[in-house]
């Protein structure tokens, strides 16, 4: 495979295989219903954190692969139950277990609990282990139980699924909604009683969905945390109105053009981050901007599908040369019915870095903080923005870059610890841009406090 199919394989979590899932030892019911559960598969695990379950088949690298720095610490040694299946659905994308059937979820549920329920769904189009080791292991070891969505389709043609534009994404939205239903009778039926706090965690596409979860359905959650969330807007910003600059630019930029540079920057990309275009307009703009448009306006290059990758701008049906705002109403459509509005019901903690070169700050983290101060009324002060100098998209540039970036994920895990203290009366710090440190272990330490 050519290294920029590799990288891009690898950055959407393609390879989604992983060993048979094997039944519950004898003596012990470990498979416990799941409500509206088309198949499942129940087993009691020595260990439910990677540590584990990548040995014995309950888990796949392959999901989370490039999300986290080499040196982020994890715990492990976390026994309990693991509930593998998934709900009825017509697609199959998921070739998970060799299921080869959406709508796939994972739930696990430790021994000592500590009262809680994790939800979350994944980022990019990644199947359901895609959280495992940036957002399972570390809740799991505090003694939450934690169910994850493949979100209904997965893979870079994941907008084969629906039969009109938006229809995938949409279905993102309503499996989460099914699934923390489906989970909080899990846990009721494990251990006697229902999740007394219920958070929704996400990373991209997986933040997204706490962002709409804490908009649409706050009955369900106490809280949650947006990792970089995509912006789907209808009347923008969202990936329509800067991908194409971005794919039209680069190559002039590439080539030395001052003019072009400006263009990038002018399209929304953050001054400073520079060394990271090549790697993301190799492995992202080009196939985030062809399948989602795909997915909202599968028209514009006819009977072509997600168009025609690294076209030259003045190709006919370009994604280079796409122009969101002159694209017919109904394309707008398609997009209002999955988009944000910022008017959230339940404390949310937004994080994002600075550097971001997938989703660029200034187009997505800022803009949702200003439409919850704008949208959220009486909500408006339960919401925090914490933006990450020196913070890409994911972490997996970290190592090539640890003079230059830092990683999310300890920032991650100490936004869900302040969410923890809020929802217990103790107020988070303010909303901030928090400095790079300049020492210390960047991979495994966050202080939200600048």
């Amino acid at each position: 495979m050519p290294r920029t199919r590799l990288l891009a394989a690898l950055a959407l979590g393609l390879a989604v295989t992983a060993s048979p899932v094997t039944a519950a030892s004898a003596g012990r019911s470990c498979d416990i219903a799941v409500p509206g559960a088309a198949h499942q598969v129940g087993a009691c695990l020595p260990d439910l954190t990677t540590a584990g379950t990548v040995a014995d088949g309950h888990s796949d690298p392959a999901q989370w692969a490039g999300l986290q720095p080499a040196g982020a610490r994890n715990p492990t040694g976390v026994p309990g139950t693991q509930i593998d299946g998934y709900f009825p659905d017509t697609s199959t994308l998921n070739t998970t277990h060799g299921w080869n059937h959406d709508s796939q979820f994972v739930i696990r549920l430790p021994d000592r609990w500590n009262g809680g329920l994790v939800v979350t769904g994944t980022p990019g189009n990644r199947a359901q282990y895609a959280n495992d080791f940036t957002i399972a292991d570390w809740v799991l070891a505090q003694g939450y139980a934690y169910a994850a969505t493949d979100k209904g389709n997965v893979g870079s043609a994941f907008y084969r699924d629906g039969r009109r534009p938006g229809d995938a994404v949409a279905e993102w939205n309503a499996r989460v909604t099914q699934l923390a239903r489906a989970a909080k009778a899990v846990v009721a039926r494990r251990y006697g009683r229902a999740p007394a706090r219920t958070y929704a965690a996400g990373i991209s596409n997986g933040g997204y969905l706490v962002r709409w979860q804490l908009e649409n359905h706050p009955e369900l959650y106490d809280g949650g945390v947006d990792w970089e969330g995509t912006l789907f807007r209808a009347d923008g910003p969202n990936l329509f109105t800067y991908l194409p600059s971005l794919l039209k630019n680069y190559p002039a930029y590439a080539a030395g053009s001052a003019g072009a540079h400006r263009a990038l920057l002018d399209a929304g990309l953050a001054p400073g981050s520079e060394f990271l275009w090549p790697y993301h307009e190799q492995v992202y703009w080009d196939l985030t901007q062809r399948i989602y448009r795909e997915e909202f306006d599968p028209s514009y290059d006819g009977a072509t599908e997600a168009g025609t990758p690294y076209c030259a701008s003045g190709t006919p049906a370009c994604d280079a040369d796409y122009d969101y705002a002159a694209r017919p109403r109904s394309v707008h459509r398609a997009v209002a019915r999955v988009s944000l509005t910022g008017r959230i019901r339940k404390p949310l903690i937004t994080l994002q870095g600075t550097l971001d070169t997938l989703l660029p700050i200034a187009l997505d983290g800022d803009v949702y903080a200003r439409m919850v101060r704008t949208n959220a009324g009486p909500h408006e002060g339960a919401f925090r923005y914490y933006r990450i100098a020196g913070g890409n998209h994911v972490d997996g540039l970290y190592d090539t870059y640890p003079d230059r970036l830092r990683p999310m994920l300890p920032c991650f895990r100490a936004a869900f610890t302040a969410l923890e203290g809020w929802s217990a009366g103790h107020t988070p710090p303010p909303s901030a841009t928090l400095p790079r440190p300049t020492s210390g272990d960047l991979a495994n330490s966050c202080s939200l406090t600048p």
